[in-house]
Formats: structure tokens, C-alpha cells, sequence
């Protein structure tokens, strides 16, 4: 699979992506996808339970990888029949690929920021599938962040003439 970018607006959005695109690695980026930037911790394990039992139950899918660039942690990793579930908290996005390079392919990244997660996925050879929900309210580092994706963009998932 080729780096390419996909969008969606919501979790069934996300995993027809996945499905489609017979990923064998699915990196989550945390927020907010999977919890918002300042729920709690039971809203965290929550939603890593949920996310992760959707997306093992795709077809092919080996690995679901939670990468978050925060300190953050679920109070346990949910146990997967057929897949490996991995959480990598103070991930360095997108500078560090070390951790992913194990990973079998072919693979997808999701997430809001395409100066993070979109250049992650880049450096990895996966799709970006940009998660872009309706937000009422996001924090000011992720709202910057975004600004900052929208002029990296073509850039990173266009192809030279």
C-alpha cells in the first residue's frame, strides 16, 4: 500500500477505510478519536476498549496500535483474539518510527493532524485516513496544528507532475 490520504468524519467513516483498504496495521492517534483531549480516565479506557474490539473484528487486521504524543496511559491494554493490541504513549510523532517498523503491511495511520499523524504515516509507507470530525471546541495546540496540516497537505500527499 503506497502512502495515499483518505478522510473521515467518524469512527464507522474510519473503519470502512480500514476495510477497504485491507490494512494489516491500524495506528490510532489518540485524540480525539479515541478520547477527547481532556476526558478522564475512564472515558480513555472507554474508548480504547471500543476502538480496539471494532477494529480487530475487521478481516485482516493484525496489529491496532494507540499512539499518543502525550504522557497518557489506559489503565489496561484490551486483550484481542487473532490481534496484537500495543499502546505508545510519548510517542514522537512523527520523528520516531522505530516502534512501527515491526508492524506487518500493509498499513493505515488515523488521525486529525497531518503534521503529525499524516507525515508519520508518509514516513511509513501507510494511508492516512484523516479523521475529521465536528468539533464545537478544540484546544489551541490542535487547532494551531491543524492550520499547520492544511498548508503541509499538498506537500505530502500530492504527487510531483
Amino acid at each position: 500500500m503506497r502512502a495515499g490520504y483518505k478522510c473521515a468524519g467518524d469512527i464507522d467513516g474510519v473503519l470502512g477505510q480500514v476495510l477497504e483498504l485491507r490494512a494489516a496495521t491500524v495506528v490510532f492517534d489518540v485524540e480525539p478519536l479515541v478520547a477527547d483531549w481532556e476526558s478522564d480516565q475512564a472515558a480513555l479506557d472507554e474508548g480504547v476498549e471500543l476502538v480496539a474490539s471494532r477494529t480487530v473484528s475487521i478481516p485482516g487486521v493484525q496489529v491496532v496500535c494507540f499512539s499518543t504524543n502525550s504522557a497518557r496511559r489506559p489503565a489496561g491494554i484490551p486483550l484481542a483474539d487473532g490481534a496484537r493490541v500495543v499502546w505508545l504513549a510519548l510517542a514522537g510523532k512523527p520523528m520516531r518510527i522505530a516502534p512501527y517498523c515491526e508492524f506487518p503491511e500493509p498499513g493505515v495511520v488515523v488521525g486529525d493532524q497531518i503534521a503529525t499523524d499524516g507525515m508519520l504515516a508518509r514516513r511509513l509507507g501507510y494511508t492516512f485516513v484523516h479523521y475529521r470530525p465536528q468539533l464545537d471546541a478544540m484546544p489551541a495546540g490542535p487547532r494551531l496544528m491543524r492550520r499547520l496540516g492544511r498548508l503541509v497537505r499538498p506537500l505530502v500527499f500530492t504527487r510531483p507532475a
